[in-house]
């Protein structure tokens, strides 16, 4: 086998070799928000701690083709936006509700992110004495928050008045309860209900 003028063999193969790539990839670090709370709802589900589930995407079907009796084949559909909030369930007898969103943003959590109609639903959610919240990750901080739904009303109301159009980072850090992140569960974000729901073991 010829070889390129002035490299032996072993030489070329080994300059050949892929090496192995020794920076460090940031965007790789943690999953995303949603697949991290499926790891948890899980978690929370085989240990009996709470029921509570992601709520599937509504998806509006335009055209199905039938090529037999017994099959059927969905060859045109669209994602409807959901009219809802993204999870929901039952913890300590409890109904819960709450929406998941991660900004890269470092200073605030822009309220382009969220749908009036969701915030609507959780409104009704939070009047009729559910325990609702956000989750709010800042995927370039690494840092996971639940806020109340009552302290981001509060924001939004202020959104609808014309002022603000995000909530910023030093009051969601100053509003909210910083949700530990492991590896049984996830993101522990009961623990952060409990700390804001459950003072002294009674509903608040």
């Amino acid at each position: 086998m010829k070889y390129p003028k002035g490299i032996k063999p072993r030489q070329y193969f080994n300059s050949r070799r892929s090496k192995p790539d020794k920076r460090v990839k940031y965007g790789q670090r943690g999953m995303t928000l949603e697949k991290d709370l499926d790891i948890t709802n899980n978690y929370y589900l085989q240990t009996s701690r709470a029921v509570i589930h992601k709520k599937p995407t509504p998806v509006q079907i335009v055209n199905v083709d039938y090529p037999s009796r017994n099959k059927a084949k969905i060859d045109e559909a669209y994602f409807k936006t959901p009219s809802t909030s993204d999870y929901n369930g039952i913890y300590k007898a409890k109904y819960i509700d709450f929406e998941a969103k991660e900004t890269k943003n470092k200073t605030r959590f822009p309220f382009i992110n969220i749908h009036a109609h969701q915030v609507d639903h959780m409104k009704q959610c939070y009047e009729h004495g559910g325990i609702v919240f956000l989750i709010i990750r800042f995927s370039s901080l690494d840092e996971t928050y639940l806020m109340p739904f009552g302290t981001f009303l509060v924001h939004w109301r202020n959104y609808l008045d014309g002022k603000r159009k995000s909530i910023a980072y030093k009051d969601i850090k100053s509003g909210s309860c910083i949700i530990r992140q492991g590896m049984n569960p996830r993101i522990d974000y009961l623990t952060a209900v409990d700390e804001i729901y459950f003072r002294n073991g009674e509903f608040q």
